[in-house]
């Protein structure tokens, strides 16, 4: 199961943990993915997408219509 925002399609990113003596050694960032349902009121269907949740609050300020179709033209759903 890939950890990777449906709606944004943010990814883990890469990086070092840094001791105090400056050591470094490899670790991976991961997003705050959360399972969400959400109704869909034009197709009358509940959808069940795996969202970060920066992309959960982006849902509540424009609506997950406009979120979806700005997805789909960003080419992270197809349809």
């Amino acid at each position: 199961m890939a950890r990777v925002c449906d709606l944004t399609g943010k990814r883990p990113q890469v990086g070092n943990n840094v001791s105090h003596a400056n050591n470094k050694t490899k670790r991976r960032f991961y997003p705050n993915l959360q399972k969400k349902r959400f109704y869909i009121p034009e197709e009358d269907a509940w959808i069940t997408l795996k969202v970060s949740t920066s992309a959960l609050r982006t849902i509540n300020k424009n609506g997950i219509t406009a979120v979806l179709n700005k997805a789909v033209e960003q080419g992270y759903i197809l349809y």
